[in-house]
């Protein structure tokens, strides 16, 4: 009989090990998902793993890790800061979206006006967008005791119909022919997120990610603020014997993930993006959840999570048009990090015992 037994205390080893082992098991059970769909198991995971650092046109695909690496990383190390102190933002995803509404909607309220002034109050409305869309569920949970799992959840798809309605009216183009978006905003100079280096994918959003995680890092190890977030997570009630204040706490988490998730937005709306559309968001904010466990919710480690995970979105897209593999394979395919990770996690706190049955 096989059984699970409590650890007297957490396995340093399995900490560090999941990942990797969640890796490896999303290969192994990747290419069987590949083999049933009639593809070839090890090119789909050489072509997704491979192609984009050292393969023909590596050159080419390299630059787009910092590209879609940073929203990742930007979203996760925010979204970590809440779930280390039992504080779950699930809805990222909408305050990604509205950081990128309110930011383009300042840089397009210039337009065609030039001025270096623009972009930073692109920024600035962006992060404040992000961080008003989260002061919702935050203000509600604090004041009504509601679940913030589900209002910030439920707030995504408000947001998506924002979006819709932004692009088919108050942002659409006057100038695009009746359809749906705004200016592309990579043709108006003061607006665009442009590249720091030419051809290297170095823009501001990756800066601002660079920066992100030098500060959580200080945050958590060298502030007390940072402690009083590990200790609300780890115990509970000593953190209230320690005097922290729950409200503010949420408050906090909350408004910082909800500001790290509008700038992601906003830097991916006026660089990579280049427009309000209707489908203007792709799923970083849901996705930035697995890079945030992935990482194990250190902001190095989600540094590095949020790399594999951008391999894996431009792999996915070599996979998809070189292979024909269907894009609803790759989702799975990187849901599958998560589910392992989840799974391979009890590790960390639990033993695997193998004991005979008892004869009554």
């Amino acid at each position: 009989m096989i059984v699970l037994e409590k650890r007297p205390q957490p396995s340093q080893f399995w900490s560090l090990a999941t990942p990797i082992a969640a890796v490896v098991a999303t290969m192994i059970f990747g290419g069987l998902l590949f083999a049933v769909l009639g593809k070839n198991p090890v090119e789909a995971i050489r072509t997704i793993f491979w192609d984009p650092l050292l393969g023909e046109f590596a050159f080419y695909y390299r630059p787009q890790l910092l590209i879609k690496g940073a929203p990742l990383v930007l979203i996760a190390i925010g979204l970590s800061l809440g779930f280390k102190a039992g504080i779950w933002n699930i809805g990222a995803e909408g305050q990604y979206i509205i950081g990128a509404l309110t930011g383009a909607g300042v840089g397009l309220a210039f337009y065609p006006m030039e001025s270096w002034i623009i972009f930073p109050l692109m920024v600035l409305a962006g992060a404040l967008g992000g961080w008003a869309w989260a002061m919702i569920p935050a203000l509600l949970k604090v004041k009504f005791g509601t679940n913030e799992i589900l209002v910030s959840l439920m707030l995504v798809y408000v947001a998506e119909q924002l979006l819709a309605s932004m692009s088919l009216g108050l942002l659409k183009n006057p100038e695009g022919f009746g359809f749906p978006g705004s200016r592309n905003l990579q043709q108006y100079d003061s607006a665009h997120n442009a590249e720091l280096i030419a051809g290297s994918g170095m823009h501001w959003g990756v800066v601002a990610a660079m920066i992100t995680v030098i500060f959580a890092y200080v945050l958590l190890n060298r502030h007390m603020l940072g402690f009083h977030i590990r200790l609300t997570g780890d115990a509970p009630r000593a953190a209230r014997f320690a005097g922290v204040n729950p409200a503010r706490l949420i408050l906090f988490c909350l408004g910082i993930s909800g500001a790290l998730a509008g700038l992601a937005g906003l830097f991916e709306v006026a660089g990579p993006a280049g427009q309000i559309s209707i489908d203007f968001n792709t799923g970083y904010g849901f996705t930035a959840i697995i890079v945030a466990f992935l990482g194990r919710l250190h902001p190095i480690g989600i540094l590095l999570a949020g790399l594999l995970m951008a391999l894996t979105y431009i792999g996915g897209e070599i996979a998809q048009s070189q292979m024909g593999l269907p894009a609803a394979a790759i989702q799975v395919f990187q849901g599958m990090l998560l589910f392992f990770l989840l799974a391979l996690d009890v590790l960390t706190n639990f033993r695997i015992r193998l004991k005979t049955r008892e004869v009554a």
